[in-house]
C-alpha cells in the first residue's frame, strides 16, 4: 500500500496515545483526518483544538461521503468491539483497514528507523532520542506513547527521512517494523494473556532483534540474553554511565563509549531507571554520529514526559509526583527514585491497578513492591480492554500487601482522602484513568496549602 496515494485517514479509537500520534502525523502530511472515540478526554480535546474532527457517537452518518474506499485508509484499534457500526460499514464496503502497528510498519519501511523495544522504558527512551535528533536538526519524526513536555505532544517533528518509534511487544506488534537501529531496554514478563509465559516473550524479542541486519546497531541493557552493544549504569559495558551524582534532583554523570569519554552530562529525570533510558538514547545517537557537544546540550534541555515521574507540586512542605507505572518492576523503580530524592519523608502511594490479567499474573509482586511505601491507597482495578476475572479484585491484592497503613479508597472519594491525609510526598501510580484525576488532586492539595 502506498501512503502517498491516500487522501483521507479515518481513525476508530483516535483517542489512544499511539493512535493520536499517527493522526497528528497524517494531518501534518496534508491528509484529511477524522476520528471516532467512545468518550472525550483531554487528548481528544487537544486534537480537536488542532483542527482534527472527532465524534463520540458510533454512527455511519459521521463518515464523510467523499471518504471513498479508493482513497481512504481506516486505522483501527484492536479493542474495537465486533458490533461497532462504523467498523462494520468499512468492512462491508471493502475499505483498506489496518492496525496502528501495520501503518507504522509501512512508514518505517520508507525511512531510516530507530526502534525502541522493551517491557519498560520505551516511551522515555524514544522521547529522549527523538528530542536529541530533532534538536540537532535531523529530518525526523518521533512517535511517542506519552506527552513530551518540551513539545506538549506525542509527536516530535514532521520529518520524512528518519523515524523514531516505540516497538511495542503487545500482540507482537513490533514484528511489523523495519528497524535500521534498535534497542531493547528490558524483557520482564508482561502481557502473559498474549504470550503465556516468559520464554515466549523472550522468543518474540529475539525475533525482533533479528530484524536489525547490522548487529553493531542493536543495543541491549547489560544482562539481557540477546547479543548486541551493551549499556549499563555503574558497571562495565560497551556504553557505561559513571561518576554519577545528584545536583538539586538532577543527575550529573559521564559516559564511557567504546573509544572515548563523554564528560559532564546533565539529566533532569530522577531514578536510576531513567538514567539507564537516557544512556540508551545517548548510545544510539552517538553511534549515529551526533557530536559530544550536541548530545550534552540536547540531553540537558529534555524536560520529561507527562505521567513519567512528573512533578505536579514541588514545594518545601509538599511533593506531588504522578507516574504511569503499571508493572511491579516499574513501581519498584518509582519507589527507588522517590526514596533517593526524599529519604527522610513519609511517602503516600496511590495505586490504580491496570488490567485484571496483569493483576492476576503479578499479584504477589505488586503486593511486595507496594508494601515498601509508607502508606498505600488502593483503587479498583482499571479494566481497559478486559472483562472481569472471577476472584481478581483490588480487595484480593489489598489482602496481600504487608503494611498496616493501607486503605481501599473509592475513586469518588480519592481527592478528599488524599488531602485529608496531610501527606509530605504523594505519588499517584497507574496506567488507567487515574491520569484524568491528576489536575483535581493537584488543585485540592494546593488549596490545602493555602
Amino acid at each position: 500500500m502506498e501512503l502517498n496515494q491516500i487522501k483521507n485517514v479515518y481513525f476508530i479509537g483516535i483517542g489512544g496515545i499511539g493512535m493520536s500520534a499517527l493522526a497528528r502525523y497524517f494531518r501534518y502530511a496534508g491528509k484529511n483526518v477524522i476520528g471516532y472515540d467512545k468518550s472525550p478526554t483531554q487528548l481528544t480535546q487537544k486534537l480537536q483544538d488542532e483542527g482534527i474532527s472527532i465524534h463520540f457517537e458510533d454512527n455511519v452518518l459521521h463518515i464523510p461521503k467523499d471518504f471513498t474506499k479508493e482513497d481512504t485508509l481506516v486505522v483501527f484499534t484492536p479493542a474495537i468491539p465486533k458490533s461497532h457500526t462504523e467498523w462494520n460499514y468499512f468492512l462491508q464496503n471493502s475499505y483498506t483497514t489496518k492496525k496502528r502497528a501495520e501503518v507504522l510498519g509501512i512508514i518505517t519501511k520508507d525511512t531510516y528507523c530507530f526502534a525502541v523495544a522493551g517491557t519498560h522504558g520505551k516511551t522515555t527512551t524514544s522521547s529522549i532520542l527523538g528530542h536529541i535528533l530533532f534538536e540537532v536538526g535531523e529530518d525526523v519524526t518521533t512517535f511517542v506513547g506519552g506527552i513530551v513536555e518540551n513539545y506538549n505532544s506525542n509527536l516530535i517533528g514532521n520529518g520524512t527521512k528518519i523515524t523514531v518509534v516505540e516497538a511495542d511487544e503487545f500482540d507482537r506488534s513490533f514484528l511489523q517494523l523495519h528497524p535500521d537501529v534498535a534497542c531493547i531496554t528490558s524483557m520482564d514478563a508482561d502481557h502473559l494473556d498474549i504470550y503465556g509465559d516468559k520464554d515466549s516473550i523472550e522468543a518474540s524479542f529475539r525475533q525482533f532483534a533479528e530484524k536489525v541486519e547490522d548487529k553493531s546497531r542493536l543495543f541491549v541493557t547489560k544482562g539481557l540474553p540477546i547479543s548486541g552493544k551493551t549499556i549499563a549504569v555503574g558497571e562495565d559495558a560497551d556504553f557505561k554511565a559513571f561518576n554519577i551524582s545528584l545536583d538539586d534532583g538532577e543527575y550529573l554523570f559521564d559516559v564511557q563509549t567504546p573509544n572515548s569519554i563523554i564528560p559532564d552530562l546533565r539529566f533532569k529525570l530522577p531514578g536510576r531507571h531513567n538514567l539507564s533510558n537516557a544512556l540508551m538514547a545517548l548510545s544510539m545517537a552517538w553511534t549515529f554520529g551526533i557530536s559530544t557537544d550536541q548530545l550534552r546540550e540536547s540531553l540537558a534541555s529534555f524536560r520529561g514526559i507527562r505521567r513519567r515521574f512528573s512533578f505536579q507540586i514541588k514545594t518545601g512542605s509538599l511533593i506531588y509526583i504522578d507516574d504511569y507505572a503499571h508493572h511491579p518492576t516499574e513501581i519498584d523503580a518509582v519507589h527507588q527514585a522517590v526514596r533517593e530524592l526524599y529519604p527522610g519523608k513519609k511517602i503516600l502511594a496511590v495505586f490504580q491497578p491496570h488490567l485484571f490479567s496483569r493483576t492476576k499474573d503479578f499479584v504477589d509482586d505488586f503486593a511486595k513492591t507496594l508494601s515498601k511505601f509508607d502508606e498505600i491507597f488502593l483503587l479498583d482495578i482499571y479494566p481497559a480492554r478486559e472483562h472481569p476475572i472471577e476472584g481478581v479484585t483490588s480487595e484480593w491484592l489489598f489482602s496481600k500487601i504487608e503494611n498496616s497503613r493501607k486503605r481501599l479508597v473509592a475513586k469518588s472519594h480519592l481527592i478528599y482522602e488524599i488531602v485529608d491525609n496531610n501527606p509530605e510526598v504523594v505519588v499517584t501510580i497507574g496506567a488507567g484513568d487515574i491520569g484524568e484525576m491528576v489536575s483535581g488532586i493537584k488543585e485540592g492539595l494546593l488549596e490545602r496549602e493555602t
